[in-house]
Order: C-alpha cells, then structure tokens, then sequence
C-alpha cells in the first residue's frame, strides 16, 4: 500500500482539474492529482494511445504538469473518499491511501443515455465512447455509421468518422434547426469554437452527408450486431411522429443526448446540492471561490456545473486559489483580487458553453422513445415496465426505485440508467425532474476488485477463533 499526504489533493485530471493543481503548486501547496486514465487532459485533450495529440493544447497541459510538482498519480481508480481528507485508490501497484488537507472535486461529466429499444445491441456507442475511440486510440466505431442525439459532440463525432475514412450514413440531430439559430448571440461569445463547429459541419455538407435536424432514432435492430436504423421526426414536445420515417442501413450508432456533472464524490462526502437545469441538473453548489458547503472541499470545471472546456481551466484556477485562502497561504485580499479577472474570464466562457448545454439537453418527450418493453437498467435488466410497475407501487425517489427493482445496482452504479429513471420517475409521477432528488452516493464509486483491496494472505494465516461453548 502507497500512503500520501499534502495539502491538496485533486480529483481528475481534465482541464479543470489540471489547471486547478498547477495553481495550487504555484501557491506552494503540495499536491497530489489522481485520475482514472494514463494521463492528463480529460475527454477534451485525450492523450492518444499512439502517435502526437490532435490538439496542442493537451500536450502543452501535460507538459507543464511533468515541470511542476504536481504528484501526478495516473491510471489510480478512486473508490471511496472520507472526510478529513482520506482517500482510497487502486493503482498499478495496488491499494494507496492519500490524506489531504483540502480537497478539489474536477470529476467532470457522464454522458446521458435515453434507452431506445435495441440501445444495447453490440455496435452501439455512447457519443463520449467514440469520441475516445476516435481520438485516443484512432479507431473507426464502424465503418457506416449513424450519429444521432443531441448537442456539439454530434457534428464532432461525424466530422472525425469521415476523417478516418468511415462513411456516416446520416447525423440525427434531435434539436430543431431552429434552436441552433436563437443560440448565435451566445455562440459569438466564443467566435474560435463556433468556427469550428462551422468547419465540421462544412466537412460534412462536402461529404454529402444527411442531415436530420429535429429527428430522433426510434429503433434499433440487428443479430449478433446493430444492422438497421430507424429515425423519425419529433413534434414540438420531442415525441416521435409516425410520419417521415427513414431508415438506415449501419454496422455502428453512436449515440448520446448531452451530458450530466458527475457528482458521486460530492455527494459521497455530503456536500449541498441543487438542482439547475441550465448547468445539467443535480450540482454541488459552490460559491465565487469554488468553495461547497463543506470546509475545505472545492468543485470546479463541468462537475460543478456545465460551462465548457473553455471555461473549466479558469473555475480550476479559482478553486485552488480558494484552497490556498482556506490553508492560509494566500490573504483574503490577494485571492479575491486573484480571482476576479478570472471569474470574469470564466462568465464570457461559460456563456458559451451553457448555450452549448442547452442544445445538448434532449426535450421531456423523448422518453416515448423508451417502450414498455425497453430495457432501462441494462446491468441488472429493468425494463420500462418493472419500472414504472414500481412506481406505481408507491417508489418516488432513485433510492426507492433501486430498493423496489435493482435498477442502478450493477456495475456502472447508475451512470448509465440514472437519469433516465429519473425522467421515468418525474413523468409517471407528473413532477418536475427537479423534484427527482439525486441518488445516493456510496462506496465504491467504481468497482474495484475484492483481491485488489484484501491484498496478498494466506488463509492458514487467519486467526479462526475458539467456537463458543454449547
């Protein structure tokens, strides 16, 4: 077992979370930053597992973590968090415990899933999984592919397919065209990232490539593999029409509506959340140092609140700066002066990627797309049905629904399932999602295995005590 202690301890190692322990170093604090992946840069700068990035930034980012003395600690699952500050990983070379004095929470994002029947066939991706399939490890998810969901990732995940010399059979957008003209005044917050949104959807037009704004995929078949296709218009409300239906036929779907903040390890400690649907629902709430409910604990980049990868290294900055006020390295009016441009910086950001959130976030009517017969929770195999029977049966929070059928219990711990149950929930309840609580967080975070954490013995080893008298 590897054991660490310092001042601040960083979880993830994306954008926020990396800019947040560069800082922090900076103040003099000793840091340990742990993430999950190989290296640094999160989803927005993926290191490839081959050959030079395709964005400069994530080498620069990588760099200037190896000049610092950061303690980067990659590949390191992180399954339980204690308060104080302990915290227990799974590395390459077994269990490590870290104690810090403050903690900073950049754990990012989950993609949101709404399960459309056949949406666990093999050849069926998350946008998020072939965005790293696409950019880590060069890797076509097909060779036709349909795209569909909501949202920017879209026109990334099409633009890099027909890059890699895969052919994309149609980009199924569910937001009408509509809603990408009335975000143009925040979109010119951030001129640079909207010419590039512009750019791959110009390669796409070149390329000839479908595209079906205001549709959504309604069916998805196939054997051993997804063959077939189905995409269908949406009303105003989201639902399916049966008018216009189209079919294609793919070896692949990638496949996602938006993103959700990850907050498992703020909730595991206890921290006050809230619900706000403009920064993708459930949040820690933090104040204008990064700060959450609880002492010493900060959150920032998109796990406090969707704003975008622009704006994610700036919360990241703030959150150390308030780490150092919290330890007393830094005076109260130094870090507030130290913070306002960059609270500044963060807001035009943001404006941005909040407009980007919005178009990402799918309408309340594609839950039709779910069927009775669709499986909700494909780790422990809860369909539609078994559920809303529960909810009928008097389940009304997540944790009722987990106790009544399984759903959330198995391996992905609800972050495939969760929000989905949670539009299940507020439909057949006919409450607003946000009277939906968020589930309840408890270790592990991952799963991790049982021989990892009991570590090497011997069982002739054990002391078996005497059994007791009759």
């Amino acid at each position: 077992m590897s054991d660490a202690r310092c001042d601040l301890a960083v979880l993830g190692a994306g954008p926020a979370g990396a800019a947040a322990a560069l800082e922090a170093a900076s103040l003099g604090l000793s840091v340990v930053l742990l993430d999950e992946a190989r290296d640094a840069g999160g989803q927005v700068f993926r290191a490839p597992t081959h050959g030079a990035a395709e964005e400069a930034e994530g080498d620069t980012l990588r760099a200037a973590l190896a000049a610092s003395s950061v303690d980067c600690r990659f590949a390191r699952r992180v399954w339980t968090l204690e308060p104080g500050f302990r915290i227990a990983a799974l590395g390459p070379d077994g269990s490590e415990r870290i104690e810090a004095a403050t903690l900073i929470v950049a754990t990012g994002a989950v993609e949101r899933h709404i399960p459309t029947p056949g949406w666990t066939l093999p050849g069926v991706f998350g946008l998020a999984a072939a965005t790293i399939l696409l950019k880590a490890e060069r890797v076509l998810p097909g060779r036709r592919v349909v795209v569909a969901g909501t949202g920017p990732l879209l026109y990334l995940v099409a633009a890099k397919i027909l890059a890699g010399g895969g052919t994309v059979a149609a980009v199924v957008d569910a937001r009408p065209r509509g809603a990408w003209l009335a975000a143009a005044g925040a979109l010119a917050a951030r001129p640079d990232l909207a010419a590039r949104g512009l750019g791959w959807m110009a390669r796409l037009g070149a390329a000839r490539v479908p595209i079906l704004a205001g549709h959504a995929v309604t069916m998805i078949e196939g054997d051993a593999t997804v063959s077939r296709v189905t995409v269908a218009p949406l009303a105003a409300d989201g639902t399916p029409r049966g008018d216009g239906v189209r079919s294609f036929d793919v070896d692949s779907l990638c496949l996602g509506y938006g993103l959700v903040p990850a907050t498992e390890a703020t909730r595991l400690l206890g921290a006050r959340h809230a619900f706000d649907a403009a920064r993708g629902g459930w949040l820690a709430e933090t104040d204008a140092m990064q700060a959450t409910s609880l002492p010493g604990v900060f959150a920032c980049g998109d796990g406090a609140g969707l704003a975008g990868a622009a704006a994610a290294p700036l919360s990241g900055r703030i959150a150390a700066i308030g780490a150092g006020r919290h330890l007393g390295r830094i005076a109260e009016n130094d870090a507030a002066a130290r913070v306002e441009p960059l609270r500044v910086a963060h807001d035009r950001a943001a404006r941005f990627g909040r407009a980007m959130t919005a178009l990402a976030t799918p309408p309340a009517g594609l839950l039709a797309l779910m069927t009775a017969e669709t499986m909700l929770c494909r780790c422990e195999a809860v369909t539609r049905a078994t559920a809303s029977a529960a909810i009928a049966g008097g389940a009304r929070t997540l944790g009722d629904l987990k106790a009544a059928t399984r759903c959330g219990m198995g391996p992905c711990g609800g972050r495939l399932c969760g929000e989905a149950a949670a539009m299940l929930l507020a439909h057949d309840t006919r409450q607003d999602r946000a009277a939906i609580g968020p589930a309840t967080a408890r270790p592990p975070l991952r799963p991790v295995p049982l021989a990892a954490l009991a570590g090497a013995f011997r069982y002739e080893d054990l002391p078996i005590p005497e059994p007791a008298p009759l």
